[in-house]
């Protein structure tokens, strides 16, 4: 891991990355089935829950045994529908660059190739950027996204957390986020559940590792960190040492906010989404302690190391909620399943590169990012490594989407409508991202 100095972002490519983030005129549907291509009729159970819906998969119409399931096709790395027998009835999107049809995802998972300058691309010139695979949002209800954002500020400074910046926690907008991120829920306090936590995530991120001002110190990040997880995952101490971690929860903001938040998201989750959600979160704390590791050291990761990083170091915590959110649950058989997890975390280290993409005029002179990686690595100019993250992105975007139209077709309603589920929260976290004063401060 070479030790290197991080090249100063220029204002150009801040405003590249923004521009990039907000021009959805060429991004694919947001309702995932308009991609994969729908021949099935709706569930009536699902009918009216907007992208969240769910057709029913017969499996007899694809022509598969009822019997045959995810636990009978086992793992896979690369998606080849044709060899689960699905035939080629059912049409995969014409996305420009690969060949489509069933049979062929595979050719999704390689790494794009240039396409023809021609029309528009040819006219922008060799050094545009290419376009962002990934939706914008399903919905945009500002006056709910403001609801749930004003709720929030008032727990964050009942909590104690952001003291003394509650203006730019306003300006952040998480309520905007959650409302963007869930368009099938329309419920506040179920919004507000799921911001407290990730709001929560964040000033983890804030307090322990990344603003030196606001106490971060990344010698003691693991520490507190490990800590902060008895209240993620409540731990219960003898009665003689309970006093003792009521006195650190009642002097520690993050613990409150932690101990707050994960009460309320109780309300909403059955007991197995609790425990994904807990799991996914003891994952990202090591890799924050990663992180940490890393800076104190001086060191930076090989680009394959960082992805590894960012494979866990995620946005699967507030991914993850999106079916305890909407009132259904993914079963754990399924949300388990290794062909389903890679799909998922796919998603999820997509939708952080959005935020490596987004984030180079805020991140602190120490943080990581892929393009920083990119640059150390293979010195290229900074615009380059924005490409390569880009082309990155799209790569994991579109073997998500690969995954999602097979497994959608073998597995439950349940999981077609999480991978729905999954699409829509991309594309909001993208308009998020876009928009947010925590990157911005125009916005």
């Amino acid at each position: 891991m070479p030790v290197i100095s991080r090249p100063p972002a220029t204002e150009s490519l801040v405003a590249l990355a923004r521009a990039l983030l907000s021009d959805t005129s060429s991004a694919p549907s947001a309702t995932l089935a308009d991609l994969l291509g729908d021949s099935t009729p709706a569930t009536a159970g699902l009918a009216g829950a907007g992208v969240g819906a769910a057709p029913v998969v017969d499996l007899a119409a694809a022509g598969l045994a009822p019997a045959v399931g995810l636990a009978t096709v086992g793992p896979a790395p690369v998606v080849d529908l044709a060899a689960v027998g699905l035939g080629t009835a059912i049409p995969f999107p014409a996305f420009h660059g690969r060949p489509t049809g069933l049979g062929t995802s595979a050719a999704w998972l390689r790494p794009n190739q240039p396409e023809p300058a021609t029309g528009a691309t040819a006219a922008k010139g060799d050094d545009d950027l290419p376009e962002l695979f990934c939706p914008g949002p399903a919905r945009d209800d500002p006056a709910l996204g403001e609801l749930v954002n004003d709720r929030l500020v008032i727990w964050a400074e009942e909590m104690g957390i952001y003291a003394g910046r509650l203006d730019h926690l306003r300006s952040c907008n998480f309520g905007r986020l959650m409302m963007l991120t869930h368009p099938a829920v329309d419920d506040p306090d179920r919004l507000l559940a799921a911001t407290q936590v990730v709001v929560a995530e964040w000033a983890a991120d804030d307090y322990y590792l990344d603003e030196e001002e606001m106490g971060a110190d990344p010698r003691l990040t693991s520490a507190r960190l490990g800590l902060i997880y008895g209240m993620v995952d409540p731990a219960a101490l003898p009665g003689a040492y309970q006093p003792q971690l009521d006195d650190f929860v009642r002097d520690e903001p993050i613990a409150r906010a932690f101990r707050s938040g994960m009460r309320n998201l109780a309300r909403y989750t059955t007991g197995a989404q609790m425990g994904r959600f807990q799991h996914q979160m003891a994952i990202l704390f090591t890799t924050l302690g990663q992180n940490a590791s890393w800076r104190v050291s001086g060191a930076r990761p090989a680009v394959w190391e960082y992805l590894v990083h960012r494979h866990h170091n995620s946005y699967l915590p507030p991914m993850i909620l999106v079916d305890a959110l909407a009132g259904y649950e993914l079963s754990a058989e399924e949300f388990y399943h290794p062909r389903v997890r890679r799909a998922f975390t796919m998603a999820g280290l997509a939708a952080v590169l959005i935020n490596d993409l987004n984030s180079a005029g805020k991140e602190a002179d120490d943080d990581l990012s892929l393009p920083e990686a990119i640059v150390a690595e293979e010195g290229c100019t900074r615009k380059e490594a924005i490409r390569r993250t880009i082309e990155i992105h799209n790569e994991l975007m579109r073997g998500f989407v690969a995954e999602a139209g097979a497994l959608s077709l073998v597995g439950t309603p349940n999981l077609r409508r999480f991978f729905a589920d999954t699409w829509a929260w991309c594309g909001g976290s993208r308009e998020w991202h876009a928009t947010t004063r925590r990157y911005h401060s125009e916005a």
